[in-house]
Formats: structure tokens, sequence, C-alpha cells
């Protein structure tokens, strides 16, 4: 940072602010810490390995794969081709460069990593795309290929790939060694790798030359963990890195408890993932981030823990396993019936493991259902996971079990889900309006199907609707919750009283996504800000202030006032005072009123004020619904479902299509990528407040 850099440290002035006094305190002995190891202080000193390895998360691997399928994903790699956000079948080389960010080109210095400026793109490029490589998910294909066919081409590529990383990325020097999660990651892939390979009876490690590869790969893994341990993310930024962080350190202990501190960290690791577990997560299974994929990406860190904990015999108390269960039934619940979820929050695409091939969100997202079912024996999810499979077909092996829940869980898992998904066929469905509060599981699990819990009281959640898990399904999902986690909500966008709105299992009414985490560019911004979701704008501010790409400041707080899912007509009312912090204060409270068997949802937008303001009502649609306007109202129309959207008549309306300057009309369908989409906006003043009523009416179901 230097002084020609004003929005460098505009940024640190809003970040100290977010910041308690214990917080700065904190900050700055972790700034003489890095000063002590740069001189070569603390710094890990790897001792002989002894002992012996432990268990993989399940046993026997299971081997009940198309080998062809992993062969021909190993072979992409050999040859030299990663899949990186939005480089498909980028041509790195094999082994690639892995201080060279593949988005940019731009090598990173191997200088003391911590004392890196990760931010900086003229120094690092893109560090999240040169962090995605160097989290060796390819490696852990490698190894499959390996395990189901024995090619030792596949076997000789990890460890070619494992030999060239090693070299050019020695602890502690460059982005590698940058921040914990990376490493932590990093080690969570090596331990799949491993056992995939053959643990310590792995070919590789035969005659004079594999003990000297074992012993340098031994040596990193005590590196990694000791960065890990000393390194962890506290205070504002423990948020999910914190739980990716321990997840690391438990895989390393366990999978390697070869040296002295391994108890250290396997005890510590534990206790820190049984403690936010239960903190990070609402009682009611809703991640405190806001962001449905970390809500995902912070249950998968809780299932492969908690599988290599109960392998290795040191299991998670059962709070532990009931928060995980909770976390599964809400994105049950959000989940249409085309399997789709909402994009609501930040989406970086990142996963700890790609074990199957799919990376289609709803797929991974069906997976953790899957899973949850055997785990649980829970013949509900079985039943709702085999359905989205028969009408979506994400997966011509999806209809029985998805890759991923086999290799987590073996290939007796196969039989299992199959069993549970038949059980249910032809039963009614129980209807479920709010989530136990960490309730005892109910004795009886294979009973029946449920419809979607409908309330999340904690997380701010509500789904309204009707026809659940049929083709005449309209599903309304509603935000009423708090804008994110910690001072500074980092993943949380502004976008109190959003909602979105799904029929036939074909989102209509959208969450525009994430688009990229460059903070260089508007398009973080307008992302996360209150114009690219379905709500109200006033005087063209966000609900809450942003600070900064991963900052937010002045926290809009939402509370629901009303809230009746159960009548013919399911009312929800709900408020936030994000814009009371302005000069002339508005209050703004909207009540969604859908009528059942109408398929009519009546939206009413009530701001409170004396003054004149200027107010904008944003209509956010999915890129492929064909959106219209015609006499005085607004149509789209996607997969034969029609949708008429009549607008307050007291504001003009525009639809608008990919406009840039400013943003506007953008979908984001993953990370990096963005694409033209259809917005409707209806806006002008209003002048000591203002009621303002819109009507959405479905049709063609």
């Amino acid at each position: 940072m230097s002084a020609e850099d004003p929005s460098r440290l505009a940024w640190l002035a809003h970040r100290l602010r977010a910041m308690s006094p214990q917080e700065v305190g904190f900050r700055l002995w972790r700034k003489a810490q890095s000063r002590v190891e740069r001189s070569g202080w603390g710094l890990a000193r790897p001792q002989a390995a002894r002992g012996e390895c432990g268990r993989p998360w399940v046993q026997p691997l299971p081997r009940r794969f198309p080998p062809a399928r992993y062969a021909a994903a190993a072979d992409r790699i050999l040859e030299g081709r990663f899949h990186l956000f939005a480089l498909s079948d980028a041509p790195l080389g094999f082994p690639p460069r892995w201080n060279v960010d593949p988005k940019t080109g731009i090598e990173a210095p191997a200088e003391f990593g911590k004392s890196l400026d990760y931010r900086n793109r003229r120094l690092a490029g893109d560090a999240k795309y040169l962090w995605e490589l160097n989290r060796h998910l390819e490696l852990v294909a490698l190894a499959q290929a390996w395990h189901l066919s024995g090619d030792e081409r596949y076997a000789q590529g990890a460890q070619t790939l494992l030999e060239s990383w090693l070299a050019q990325c020695p602890y502690p020097r460059g982005l590698n060694w940058c921040v914990s999660l990376e490493p932590a990651v990093r080690l969570v892939n090596w331990s799949f790798a491993w056992h995939l390979l053959g643990g310590e009876a792995s070919v590789l490690f035969a005659g004079k030359e594999g003990r000297g590869f074992r012993e340098r790969w031994l040596a990193s893994v005590y590196q990694h963990c000791h960065f890990i341990a000393g390194h962890a993310s506290r205070h504002s930024s423990a948020n999910n890195h914190l739980i990716g962080e321990a997840t690391g350190l438990l895989a390393g202990a366990l999978t390697w408890p070869l040296w002295r501190e391994s108890v250290k960290w396997r005890d510590r690791a534990h206790r820190e993932l049984a403690r936010e577990a239960l903190e990070q997560n609402f009682r009611d299974g809703v991640n405190r981030e806001q962001a449905i994929w970390y809500h995902h990406a912070v249950a998968d860190m809780m299932l492969i823990a908690g599988l290599l904990a109960r392998a290795n015999g040191c299991d998670f108390e059962p709070p532990y396993w009931r928060r995980l269960e909770a976390m599964i039934d809400f994105l049950s619940s959000l989940m249409d019936v085309g399997g789709n979820v909402p994009a609501i929050g930040d989406a970086d695409d990142g996963v700890l493991v790609r074990l199957g091939a799919s990376r289609d969100h709803r797929e991974l997202f069906r997976s953790l259902l899957v899973t949850g079912a055997v785990l649980w024996q829970r013949s509900d999810l079985a039943a709702q996971a085999a359905a989205l499979s028969r009408r979506s077909a994400l997966d011509a092996q999806s209809a029985v079990i998805d890759d991923k829940t086999r290799w987590l869980l073996g290939d007796d898992a196969e039989a299992s889900f199959a069993a549970l998904a038949g059980a249910t066929s032809g039963r009614k469905p129980r209807a479920t309006v709010h989530a136990e509060r960490d309730a005892e599981p109910p004795a009886e699990r294979n009973a029946e199907p449920r419809a979607p819990i409908r309330a999340f009281f904690e997380g701010g959640y509500f789904v309204l609707g009707e026809a659940f898990g049929t083709r005449r399904e309209i599903r309304i999902v509603a935000d009423a919750g708090p804008l994110g986690y910690l001072a500074i909500a980092a993943h949380g966008h502004a976008d109190a009283l959003s909602f979105t709105l799904s029929a036939a299992g074909s989102p209509m009414l959208v969450d525009p996504g994430t688009g990229s985490y460059d903070a260089t560019a508007p398009w973080r911004h307008y992302f996360r800000g209150t114009s690219a979701h379905n709500t109200v704008t006033v005087d063209g501010e966000d609900q809450s202030l942003y600070r900064g790409a991963f900052l937010w400041h002045r926290h809009a707080e939402a509370r629901v006032e009303q809230l009746d899912l159960a009548g013919p007509v399911q009312t929800l009312v709900a408020r936030h005072d994000g814009y009371m912090r302005l000069p002339d204060p508005v209050l703004h409270r909207r009540t969604w009123s859908y009528a059942v068997g109408e398929g009519r949802l009546t939206v009413v937008d009530e701001l409170e004020c004396k003054g004149t303001h200027y107010v904008a009502l944003q209509w956010h649609f999915a890129p492929e619904c064909r959106v219209s306007a015609r006499e005085g109202a607004i149509l789209a129309e996607r997969s034969g479902v029609r949708l008429q959207l009549t607008g307050p008549a007291s504001l003009a309306s525009q639809i608008v299509v990919g406009s840039e300057d400013p943003p506007l009309g953008w979908f984001s369908p993953s990370f990096d990528v963005q694409i033209p989409a259809p917005s409707v906006t209806f806006l002008g003043p209003i002048a000591g407040g203002a009621r303002l009523v819109s009507t959405v009416l479905i049709e063609g179901l």
C-alpha cells in the first residue's frame, strides 16, 4: 500500500471501523508474528514421520463407477487442460506453472507468503484463479482414475503433479502460503488422494525413489498443518474460512497422525468444528453468512470432517450431526421441483473435494439430499432426490445414486438409497410450517415424504406457494433475514425483503447471483447491491453501506411483523430499517399475499417518510424468460408458463437487458460469468410516503 492508493487507504479505514479493539490488537500481533516468521523464527521444522496412518473416510473404498468417465477426466488433466471458473479446458500444460494466474498470466513473486498483498492485481493477478488451481482437486481426479483402472499413467501423473508443486511452491513462499484456507483445502484433497492411491501401500512409495517422494510429501503435510494451526481466521474473518481451516487441519491430523503435534492438532480442530458448526449455523439450519452456496460449502465441510472423524474413532456429538441435518433440510425446502435453489448471497463455485463429474449446481445441491437420506435413513429426502432426477434428467446415473454420495458413503449406499426412495411411493405429504430448534430427531424416519419447511425464523427465509413437489408447483422464497455474518458480512448481499419465484420447476423471478470477486470492477458492487435484487431502492442507495468487495457497513436489519402460511391467502409482512439512516428517514415495509388456487401474488411496498424521495422497484427475470410490455402490464414467458406483472400506476416502467452504465439487467449463472437478462424497473418520485401495489399472476400451469 502507498500514499498514492487512496482507494486502498479508504478500504483500510473502513475495515478498521469494523474491528473491535480486541481485533485491532490481534491484527497487530499477527503482523508482528509475520515479521518474526519472515526472519525464520517460528516456522515449521518437520521431524521424521513415525507411526501408522489413519483410516479413509469409508471402508472399503467404493469401486462401482464407470471407469471410462473418470479416465477421460484424468486424461484431460494429463493433456494439461484444466477447468477453472470461467476458463473451460484451459491449456495450462502438465504440470502447470503453479505460481502463474491462469486468467491474467501474471506470475506471483516467490516472496514470503504472509507479506504478499493478494488483493493487488498487478502483483498477484486474480488470486482466486491461482488458488483454485493450487487446491489440487485434479490430484483427486487422477487418484480416482488410478483407483478404478489401475492404469499406471494416472498414479505417475499424480506424482508428477505433486513433485512439481513441491518444487515450485516451497514453504512459506508465494501466494500459496498467504491465507490459511488454501493450504487447508489442499490438505483435504491430499488426504483423499493419499487413500485412493493406496495409502502407505501405494506403488508410488516403492523403492528408494518412492521412499524419497513419500518423505517430501509428508514434510509438506507437516508444514501445511503447522501453517494452518498458526494462522487461523479469527474475529470478523472467522466465517466459513475458519470451518474450512479446521476441516483441513483435522484431515491432516487424522490421515497422518505421525508427529508429536498431531494429537494437539486433531483435538484443536475437532473442538473448533464442534463449536463453529453450532455458532455459524442457526438452529433452524440456515448458515449465518446468508449465502446459499456457502451454506452448501459449509455443509460439505461438516460432512467430510464428520465422516473422517467417525472413521478414525473421534466422532462428533449428536448436536453437530443434527445441525448438519437441519442444514440439508433447509436446502431441501428452498429447492424447487426442478432442482433449482435461489442464488442468494455470494457463490464462488468452490468445492472442498470434487468427487463427482458434475459441475451443475442443481446436482451438487441434490447430492447433499441423497447423502442426507442415506446417513439419517430419511425416506422423504430420498423421495425428493429421486423425483428430481426423474424430472430433470440431471445425470444418467442420478436416478439411483450420485457419484459423490457413493464416493463418500461407499458402494452399499446405493441399495440403501434405492430402498428409501422406493419406500415412499404413493404416500401423502405432511405439512411442515416451521423448523424445530435443536429438537431430537423424530423416532420414525421412514414414514413419508413431507412438504417443505415453510418458515426459518432465525435465518429469515420463508416459503410461500402451493402444489409443492408437483408439476404445478409455485414456490416463492422471501428474504427477511440478516445481511450476513459478523461485522463485515463478507458474503451477504443487500437484499432485504427481496424474493424469488419459481413456477413448474422453472425460475421466473430470480436472484441474479454473484458475478466475480474483482473489487476493481463495478460488477462486484452491482451484484451485491440492492438494485440487483427484487426489492426497492431509495434515492439510488443500497440498504446497507458498501465499503469493499467483502465489507459492509451500517447493516440493514429486517424484522417479520406477521406470518400466516396456513390460510387460503398466505401472508408475510416484514420491514427493514436500511433507509432510516437517510437525512429524511424511510422505513420500508413489504407485504406478500399469495392466493392459493388462483396463482396470484400481491406485493405491497409501504414507504414511510416525510419528504420527497426517488424510488425504484426492481423485478429481475431469469435470462430464459421472454419479457415484453403489453397493455399496461409486463408479460414474462418461459416453458409454457406466463407471468403477468402489473406494477404501481404512479411509477413509470422500463425493461432493461444488459446495461453496462449503470449496470442493470444481468444474471450470473456461475462464478465470473455474467449474461444479459431482462430486468423491469418501476421508478419515480414519492412524497410524504407511498403505498405501492404490484400484482403477479401466474398462468399456464
